[in-house]
């Protein structure tokens, strides 16, 4: 943990219909002082979303050489790599030859990331999908963020109903491609 972070912990009720995963989660990270409540509303939801076996949190903004969340096999080699926010064209080419899969959450216009991707070198561009959500969605819901916190994260045919501490919300996921 980074000095002068401040930890948060999460309770996450999850229910994702669309992939079969249903379980509660208990999870903790360090947000760093720099970091808006809306980037780690956006680590969790990544994490919730992608959730499987291997997942975990990097250190957040300040483990520039990790993306946001990881997933690892049981020899310790990373197999997804989910980033969060608006990385840039050369982090994604880098995450995609470390790791097998590799998603990038957003809760900026995905026109304007894909803007400033254009004409880059991104390794297998077409295989990483940017997620996003309705405008403002991410930033209403983390208004409601506390330093422990419940959430129910529900997704139903690409429909996020979020829960924070009793302020309830939803946004589609949209999905694109990078390249």
């Amino acid at each position: 943990m980074a000095i002068g972070s401040t930890m948060h912990t999460f309770t996450v009720h999850l229910a994702d219909v669309d992939r079969g995963v249903y379980d509660e989660l208990s999870l903790r990270l360090a947000r760093h002082p720099s970091e808006t409540a809306a980037n780690v509303l956006l680590r969790v939801l990544a994490y919730a979303l992608e959730y499987e076996e291997g997942i975990a949190f990097s250190e957040g903004i300040s483990a520039t050489a990790e993306p946001a969340v990881l997933v690892r096999d049981a020899t310790g080699r990373m197999t997804a790599w989910i980033d969060v926010g608006a990385p840039d064209a050369a982090r994604l080419h880098s995450a995609s030859k470390a790791a097998d899969r590799v998603a990038v959450y957003t809760h900026r216009e995905p026109n304007r990331l894909a803007q400033a991707w254009a004409g880059k070198t991104i390794h297998r561009a077409a295989d990483i999908p940017v997620f996003s959500f309705d405008r403002d969605f991410v930033d209403d819901a983390a208004s409601a963020l506390e330093r422990r916190s419940t959430l129910t994260v529900s997704v139903t045919e690409r429909q996020l109903y979020l829960d924070v501490n009793g302020r309830s919300t939803s946004s589609a996921i949209a999905e694109q491609r990078v390249g």
